[in-house]
């Protein structure tokens, strides 16, 4: 206080009360920091090595579906006629207005491109599918979606896929990305050589949940510190599963559930950031032997 000295009583008291003014207002956004730290630990938690990351693809990582996406690819490469790729327009077209998976489109879609692949060589379609990629799904990219898988991945975490897209367009995505891998609907093979028929059934809605508590158990993952991302009700089974569920771009039923649950929401779809609503917590979930199934699948099935 000497150096005001040279001011008026009623200048330095003033001084003084401003100095005091912002020591306190510093004081108090310090306190307010440290609180919400309390409040709310530091996530991903760097180093737990028991916790990992699932995310759904269509709509939560990427716009769009990721298998119609593949059959623009197959039919640019000959391998069906334009009348099928006029269904896979208008599937694309209705998904991607509507924002919500159908499960009669999805069927359809999946029952359309196993015809198309019968006969054909799993390499092949591997090789394929990282042309398609680069053609037709890297730029469908959400990058909020991406900068959360890659929090995960900084953190020391893996980082899994979990659809209802072929495993083999999964994993060459989850390759892309740089993630741990992909758990999808595994298509039956011989010899290397699709039949045209499914291994177990299309992981979907509460397979997807079996899955990853398949993948977690063999992992030795604590689900309760793990977290999922879906836009989807179809994967509140797999939402509800973890510790740490998101719902990133939702429907309408999975916006109105998220709330009630107090779990966070993520809307990229316009460029802002819904609001964060309260803390996630972890719930149970039913047993369905047929995502199980899948999951093993994708570790044995690969001939």
């Amino acid at each position: 206080m000497a150096a005001l000295g040279w001011l008026t009583p009623r200048r330095r008291s003033a001084t003084a009360r401003s100095v005091l003014a912002g020591e306190a207002s510093a004081e108090a956004a310090r306190k307010s920091t440290q609180d919400i730290a309390e409040r709310e630990p530091e996530f991903p938690v760097p180093g737990d090595e028991r916790a990992a990351a699932f995310f759904d693809l269509d709509n939560t990582v990427m716009q769009g579906a990721a298998l119609f996406h593949f059959g623009r690819g197959l039919y640019k490469r000959k391998f069906f006629e334009t009348r099928e790729l006029a269904r896979f327009a208008w599937q694309q077209a209705w998904f991607r207005l509507a924002g919500v998976e159908d499960p009669e489109h999805m069927q359809e879609a999946r029952d359309s491109a196993l015809s198309i692949v019968q006969g054909h060589r799993v390499a092949e379609l591997q090789s394929i599918g990282e042309e398609i990629y680069d053609e037709y799904m890297a730029e469908r990219i959400w990058p909020g979606t991406r900068a959360l898988a890659q929090a995960h991945l900084d953190a020391g975490q893996r980082v899994w896929l979990v659809t209802a897209a072929p495993v083999e367009i999964a994993q060459v995505i989850a390759r892309r990305l740089g993630l741990t891998g992909a758990l999808g609907t595994v298509a039956e093979s011989v010899d290397g050589v699709y039949t045209g028929k499914l291994v177990g059934e299309p992981l979907h809605g509460p397979a997807k949940a079996e899955a990853v508590r398949a993948l977690a158990l063999a992992e030795e993952l604590d689900l309760s510190r793990c977290a999922a991302y879906s836009d989807s009700h179809n994967d509140i089974p797999m939402l509800s599963l973890v510790g740490h569920p998101y719902a990133i771009n939702p429907d309408s039923k999975l916006r109105k559930h998220a709330r009630r649950m107090d779990w966070r929401l993520r809307d990229y779809r316009t460029g802002r950031k819904a609001a964060k609503v309260g803390i996630p917590a972890a719930a149970g979930v039913g047993a369905v032997a047929g995502g199980t199934a899948a999951a093993i699948a994708l570790h044995r099935k690969r001939r």
